[in-house]
């Protein structure tokens, strides 16, 4: 595999940022990795960092590089500050940023596949919430998507259950607006894709017992319930912390409905 760390200009946000990227190599004498790459354009998650976090995180806190060596898979992983994968109210475009930009962006670099069946798109936390959000409102693009301890019911958090701290960034991304029944709504979401001819995207969705979470989860799985959505639901003893995501990255990159593997 081959870890990069891209620089470059954003038109959305105005700036240069960065993304970190893992693409496929086929190697024959590495040793501890059976790597694995097709020669054609490549099929790609976009792995969404959390709150705190920034593009680099994945590849410092889990094994999702040796993960994904013999998928022949490559990771598209951008940088999104403490936006919430949305168009700020007082700040940058993010939401721009990720669902238009990132994807033309990342293939004029890199070889990688624009076709459904072969983009995936995964977060933990607020990028659960991204990864959704995305997969929800364009199932056109995605073939499955994936929320590790997803911060999934956001209409409930903002202006009821933060803190200061909390408030003080959620005026900033989402000013005054209330956010049940809107696109920032993921149980709305999943209520007007189900209405919708599109085709759905598989879901996969976790989260710890333990995890503050834990409601927000139940809340979203129900919701996928009663609208039959396609969704794997995964629960179990964890809390918010990179030993659950990194087993998690794992089984869901199992799961994946990778062609000829």
């Amino acid at each position: 595999m081959a870890l990069l760390n891209c620089r470059f200009f954003s038109e959305a946000l105005g700036m240069s940022t960065t993304m970190t990227v893992i693409l496929p190599q086929q190697t024959s004498s590495q040793i501890g990795l059976n790597n694995r790459a097709t020669g054609k354009l490549h099929p790609v998650l976009y792995l969404l960092h959390g709150f705190s976090d920034d593009d680099s995180i994945w590849s410092r806190r889990t094994s999702v590089e040796r993960y994904v060596a013999e998928l022949g898979l490559a990771v598209v992983m951008p940088n999104v500050h403490l936006s919430f994968y949305t168009d700020m109210e007082y700040g940058n475009k993010y939401w721009t940023f990720l669902t238009e930009e990132l994807p033309a962006v990342a293939r004029s670099f890199f070889p990688l596949s624009a076709e459904r069946e072969d983009n995936f798109v995964a977060g933990l936390s607020m990028g659960g919430y991204g990864a959704f959000k995305w997969a929800l409102q364009h199932p056109e693009r995605f073939a499955a998507a994936g929320s590790f301890s997803g911060a999934l019911d956001m209409a409930e958090h903002v202006g009821k259950q933060a803190n200061d701290h909390m408030m003080r960034h959620f005026k900033l991304i989402y000013g005054d607006k209330q956010l049940k029944g809107t696109e920032h709504d993921l149980l709305h979401s999943v209520q007007e894709l189900a209405g919708s001819k599109h085709h759905k995207p598989e879901l996969y969705q976790c989260c710890g017992t333990e995890d503050f979470l834990y409601a927000d989860n139940l809340a979203f799985r129900d919701q996928c319930l009663s609208y039959g959505l396609p969704l794997t639901y995964v629960e179990g003893p964890g809390s918010h912390e990179w030993g659950y995501w990194d087993e998690h990255v794992r089984l869901f990159l199992n799961w994946l409905p990778l062609g000829g593997r």
